[in-house]
């Protein structure tokens, strides 16, 4: 195992915004001048600690631009709110959009982080209503809220989880109209240490809530990987040396490797 001990935010050109949106993404800033690829998501597609994202792979491989507008812990509503960036993906010949996790979509049980969608802001009336015993104020993020709600009743988090799922497909739907239907959908998943929904990414995110976009889609790009920690892929990573625990539950080098080849044999009939 080896890696590179420097600052994360070196790495790349660090984070740039485009047209007016807030939203800090993988740099350097790109020209939008010429034709380009876009690709929208999460930490994954950004690529953490990563010299060479999967988008940078693919480039390589299609000889054409594709721009990276991911964020490390964005979510579905990152990108559903931000209208300057789905701009800026709408006018590519096409874009990559990662099946993001349902858990982090503002609903009417709780609100998430404008950007950082994986962080809990705001418990509803609804939620309260649901789980009167709860303490609200205990919470950061939505994954230990969710796993707390589940652990107190079952039958009442199932309630929570059906529309978590039903508004992430409406929302969903929302961003593929925005980009007119050019997107291709990318189904990166993985399971975490542990058992349960929380430890498989994307999060409470089911094979029937994909398919059921299917043919409003380009196409639908499944990949299963495996985080760094898990298959010891950590060979070329750059982090400093308070990183490597994160790091662990990152996609290393090969992971992206593969994901950003099997992207460029779809994207290659595409474009």
């Amino acid at each position: 195992m080896s890696y590179e001990l420097k600052s994360a935010g070196v790495l790349s050109g660090g984070t740039c915004c485009y047209a007016g949106s807030r939203l800090p993404v993988r740099g350097p800033k790109r020209d939008l001048d010429s034709p380009y690829l876009a690709f929208l998501g999460g930490t994954e597609v950004f690529g953490r600690f990563v010299k060479t994202p999967f988008s940078d792979v693919s480039e390589a491989l299609l000889k054409m631009p594709c721009v990276n507008l991911a964020a490390v812990n964005a979510g579905l509503d990152t990108f559903a709110s931000d209208k300057a960036l789905l701009g800026v993906a709408r006018e590519a010949r096409l874009s990559v959009m990662q099946v993001l996790g349902a858990q982090n979509v503002s609903n009417r049980y709780y609100r998430v982080h404008p950007r950082r969608n994986d962080r809990f802001l705001q418990a509803q009336p609804a939620l309260k209503t649901l789980f009167p015993e709860v303490d609200y104020t205990e919470f950061h993020f939505n994954k230990h809220l969710l796993t707390t709600l589940q652990g107190i009743s079952a039958e009442r988090f199932a309630e929570v989880r059906d529309h978590l799922q039903e508004t992430w497909l409406e929302t969903m739907g929302q961003v593929i109209a925005e980009l007119e239907g050019r997107v291709v959908l990318l189904w990166v998943s993985y399971d975490l240490k542990g058992n349960g929904a929380f430890n498989h990414e994307p999060v409470l995110v089911e094979r029937s809530m994909v398919e059921a976009l299917r043919s409003r889609v380009a196409a639908v790009v499944e990949v299963a990987v495996a985080p760094a920690g898990l298959v010891d892929d950590f060979d070329g990573m750059i982090m400093g040396e308070l990183d490597f625990p994160a790091a662990q539950h990152m996609l290393g080098p090969k992971e992206h490797a593969r994901i950003g080849c099997r992207l460029a044999e779809t994207l290659q009939g595409k474009t």
